[in-house]
């Protein structure tokens, strides 16, 4: 079949809930992905930074064939004997006394919000019912009703209320208006991203992520990291919260965390936060398998033994450099802004135009595959085994397709 059969194939029997660019894909490999017909391309978007190791890394993949054929879920009625060596091998590995594992990134944002509601109630104190979460304008964390409620994204939210209570938003990046919020005695947590990648890779100030440490330790409130994509080396740190030593107390992550092969996210906390739920309140059939607990083992020793921090560091700072540098003789990128290898472009036009949209058309066909984000923003996020070599190369793309736009 070819890429205009099966795209017609979705569009007549799946859901219309997604607008992907035109293209089918049938075969990835480290930074390229290859099309039903063959033609090869550069992924700028590494499926929104879950394959960092790259397409269908060989020691992950070993990881997920070996224990395929031993052992794939037991639900959590039993024990296994895999999930005790991967929260051991994970909570040593970020810092923390436990983890909560789930599948994908809403759920741990949802495990997040539940165990901040109840450390609220049983160590803070706040009057039962009365519990608030404080989240950041812009933020994304999924499409639950949870995640919808916390959005002031119209695109996310309108014609699915009534909507969570409990949730208040203040301006992302701003100390102030933060600080007005957690003076409210019944506010029990303040999730945020380092970094708001939906929102078209929104870099916060220097010293943001420690004034929120430091005012979260301030008014007794929880400081939640939704680092499901900004985690796991995409910002040139192992979190995106290490630029500024400011450790949460919840820890979300996701994506990368099983480098693209498998539905894998964890919620790690200490145990005074951790242990306020009981056996019963909260879990996943699915959460902590076998499965998932050797892959995700097998990511965290790729992005370590590859040294992907330091790759995604040094290769973004190139990035920016270079179309920074471009965009003084082109006026149509008006802002290059981002961190590692999570990275995006503004382009001189409205959020409301097709711009964006048609320039990643054109780069399609040049062979680099990226989309927009709100309109008028392409993000551009490779692999973080992307070599120099390749990343100059796909530079040129960037340019020579934005030269002849």
């Amino acid at each position: 079949m070819n890429s205009k059969s099966i795209i017609d194939l979705e569009l007549k029997y799946g859901a219309h809930n997604y607008h992907p660019l035109p293209v089918v894909l049938k075969k990835g490999e480290g930074v390229f992905v290859w099309d039903v017909e063959g033609k090869k391309y550069y992924d700028f978007l590494s499926a929104y930074s879950a394959v960092n190791q790259g397409h269908c890394h060989p020691s992950i993949i070993t990881a997920l064939n070996d224990q395929s054929q031993k052992l794939t879920l037991t639900s959590r009625a039993f024990h296994n004997d895999v999930l005790g060596y991967y929260e051991k091998f994970i909570t040593d590995f970020f810092g923390y006394d436990k983890v909560l594992p789930m599948n994908t990134g809403v759920e741990g944002g949802e495990t997040a919000n539940k165990l901040a509601r109840k450390w609220g109630y049983l160590k803070k104190n706040i009057p039962e019912n009365k519990a608030r979460i404080i989240f950041a304008k812009g933020n994304f964390w999924g499409r639950t009703l949870a995640a919808i409620s916390s959005s002031d994204d119209p695109s996310s939210y309108t014609g699915f209320g009534p909507y969570m209570p409990g949730y208040d938003l203040v301006p992302y990046n701003n100390l102030d208006a933060l600080e007005l919020k957690l003076k409210d005695p019944n506010v029990c947590a303040f999730m945020v991203e380092p970094i708001q990648g939906e929102a078209g890779v929104v870099v916060p100030d220097d010293g943001y992520l420690a004034g929120v440490r430091k005012l979260c330790n301030q008014y007794n409130v929880l400081f939640i990291a939704d680092e499901v994509q900004t985690g796991i080396a995409r910002t040139g740190k192992m979190l995106a919260c290490d630029y500024e030593d400011a450790r949460p107390d919840i820890l979300i992550l996701g994506k990368a965390l099983s480098g693209g092969v498998f539905p894998v996210s964890a919620v790690l906390a200490d145990d005074d936060i951790m242990l306020c739920i009981k056996p019963g309140e909260h879990g996943s059939t699915y959460g902590g398998n076998p499965l998932a607990c050797k892959v995700a083992i097998a990511a965290l020793r790729v992005i370590e033994e590859e040294n992907l921090c330091q790759n995604s560091y040094s290769l973004g700072c190139l990035f920016r450099d270079e179309l920074m540098e471009f965009m003084k003789s082109n006026n149509l990128v008006t802002n290059v802004r981002g961190k590692g290898l999570l990275n995006a472009i503004v382009i001189n036009d409205s959020p409301e135009s097709s711009t964006a949209w048609d320039i990643c058309l054109k780069l399609r066909d040049n062979g680099l595959l990226a989309k927009p984000t709100h309109g008028n923003i392409i993000r551009l996020a490779p692999p973080l085994v992307i070599n120099k070599k390749q990343l100059l190369d796909c530079i040129d793309i960037i340019k020579n397709t934005l030269s002849n736009f």
